[in-house]
């Protein structure tokens, strides 16, 4: 299997976790826990397809200050490191990007940013591992904007993940229209049918619409799928349950799965995901996740 290029942010964050995420008034809240980690929806990712087989590439921005040290050593930690290759490129103004993310009992999510570095543009090295890649997946940064052409014009697919866009906001748009796969959060959807069908019929191969517990809904050229959701064990961590998502869906595919089956398999690595602590699903095996997609319910609908 040829490697995958993940181009995106990879962070260190500070994550509290709260009964329920605070109303906006004045007043104190008293948190269940709290820890630092990786963060980025890119390491996210890269992780979680590191661990399950597919050599990736993870392309980021990190800075030359404490942070970047802690990121870097937490993306090469593991058993992974012969499938996870790092390419730290140096963010300009030399800050690696921080949260703090507030997370409640129920997998909710508040992200404060502390530092947004910004990217440099793509070297000649980045533009070389994107032109040869059996998948790009670039994400919501302006680092990936440029890329999105360049993986378009060398035939490679391009594969989205723009969270919880509200189908109006710009920062998306570019995003949506270049992927071929697209996966949102339908969180601030009104209508997430109305969306992947604009999306597909904009030139997307797959566009899928998760929805937490209730599973996930998809769209593709020759119609509907509904994905059932499914446990792993008790919810530990939401955090990167999206990612595990498109890692999942990416791997089958990649694979030679059926659409079907692919579904199941992302549902499944979700599952694995929210299920274990630590950013997406590091310590994930295939046949764990091929065990759990034989028990989630994947079909055709009207």
């Amino acid at each position: 299997m040829t490697h995958v290029v993940v181009n995106g942010p990879a962070s260190w964050n500070t994550v509290v976790r709260l009964p329920t995420l605070p109303e906006p008034v004045p007043h104190m809240v008293l948190a269940s826990s709290h820890h630092d980690g990786l963060g980025g929806t890119s390491a996210g990712k890269a992780v979680t397809l590191a661990a399950i087989g597919v050599p990736t590439t993870l392309v980021t921005t990190t800075g030359d200050d404490e942070p970047a040290s802690r990121v870097l050593a937490a993306l090469r930690a593991g058993r992974h490191g012969d499938t996870l290759r790092v390419v730290a490129r140096p963010a300009l103004g030399g800050r690696t990007e921080r949260h703090v993310n507030l997370v409640s009992d129920d997998g909710d999510r508040l992200s404060v940013y502390l530092e947004l570095p910004a990217a440099p543009p793509p070297d000649d090295e980045t533009l070389g591992l994107v032109r040869s890649a059996r998948a790009a997946v670039l994400d919501l940064a302006d680092s990936s904007r440029p890329l999105l052409d360049v993986a378009r014009a060398a035939g490679v697919p391009v594969w989205c993940d723009v969270h919880d866009d509200d189908g109006v906001g710009d920062y998306p748009r570019a995003f949506v229209a270049a992927a071929d796969v697209l996966l949102v959060s339908a969180a601030r959807l009104t209508d997430p049918g109305a969306y992947l069908s604009a999306a597909v019929a904009g030139g997307a191969t797959l566009a899928v619409a998760t929805r937490g517990s209730r599973g996930a809904i998809a769209r593709d050229v020759d119609g509907w799928w509904e994905v059932g959701a499914i446990e792993a064990g008790p919810l530990v961590d939401a955090e990167g349950a999206g990612d595990a998502f498109l890692a999942g869906l990416l791997r089958a595919t990649l694979a030679g799965a059926a659409r079907g089956q692919a579904l199941a398999e992302a549902a499944a690595t979700a599952a694995l995901a929210v299920a274990s602590a630590g950013l997406g699903a590091p310590q994930a095996h295939v046949p764990e996740v091929e065990r759990l997609a034989a028990q989630v319910r994947v079909a055709r609908v009207e």
